[in-house]
């Protein structure tokens, strides 16, 4: 068996919700949050596949508001297509497509100009153009890397890899609220178990990473250390007893989550719960 990455921010954030998914297979309803945080992360996806494109076609110096142009427009235009592939599901939590355009899109002209402006000073610095300049350009970026290890038990999808001469630093990238200080534990455990599958992978020491919050375009950076692998381990056990159990983890008494969760209703329902343990039970 092994365990999806997300799981283990899943499985620190609320176990009993965990165990209600994954177990009884109960499906909360779609909220804004998540439909405009799944818009986000496609857009940034298919803007890190856009790069070489851009990057290749500029063939000699230019000004940085030209380049930040052709940034935006390229950008726009994916943003645009990833809201209309998702119409039905932003009809479903009553967002139209104009809306969430106007909602995605400052983050998008920030990221544009973020672009074009580390192309700018790269081409000032080298003086490389078209194929040249992206062969020679640092760090490449690896989008939505698919990355898996038998010994670990994990799999998962990594945000983004940013590669530095064979350097590896893994990005997550995470809508919501952003911490007071360095990540939330979920996100921290997160990284590092994409740390672990990347060093596994490239046979590389993976030294530190970072976390994104979009909606308040914090970068947290995270260092590793040795720890990390046992917390990580420990944490994949638990989950995998877990998910062979019959028997329902405690509520996480944290009002703040409960509230927002959109399982709360048959959570806090015993005998809907002991029911459907039952049926999975006898299943």
């Amino acid at each position: 068996m092994k365990i999806s990455v997300t799981m283990l921010s899943s499985y620190l954030y609320c176990s009993r919700k965990l165990f209600l998914e994954k177990v009884l297979m109960l499906e909360e309803p779609p909220k804004e949050s998540v439909v405009m945080g799944s818009i986000r992360h496609e857009t940034y996806d298919k803007i890190n596949k856009s790069e070489e494109e851009i990057v290749v076609s500029i063939t000699k110096k230019a000004p940085l508001d030209i380049i930040e142009t052709i940034y935006k427009q390229k950008y726009l235009q994916i943003l645009r297509k990833s809201i209309a592939s998702n119409k039905k599901r932003l009809e479903e939590v009553n967002i139209n497509m104009l809306d969430a355009y106007k909602k995605s899109f400052p983050f998008i002209i920030e990221e544009s100009s973020t672009r074009a402006v580390n192309i700018f000073n790269f081409i000032e610095e080298n003086n490389v153009f078209g194929v040249e300049l992206w062969q020679k350009l640092t760090p490449k970026i690896i989008s939505e890397l698919r990355i898996e290890s038998d010994e670990l038990k994990l799999k998962g999808i990594i945000d983004q890899v940013h590669v530095y001469d064979n350097e590896y630093v893994p990005f997550e990238l995470k809508t919501g609220r952003t911490p007071q200080d360095g990540v939330w534990p979920s996100h921290r455990i997160q990284i590092a178990a994409y740390s672990l599958l990347l060093q596994e992978k490239f046979n590389k020491p993976i030294k530190e990473g970072f976390v994104v919050y979009l909606d308040t375009k914090e970068k947290r950076h995270i260092a590793f250390n040795p720890y990390m692998k046992q917390e990580v381990k420990q944490i994949v056990n638990e989950i995998i007893e877990l998910l062979e159990s019959r028997e329902l983890p405690d509520f996480c008494n944290n009002e703040n989550k409960c509230r927002k969760c959109g399982l709360k209703q048959t959570c806090y329902n015993e005998e809907e719960v002991n029911n459907l343990l039952k049926i999975k039970i006898s299943g």
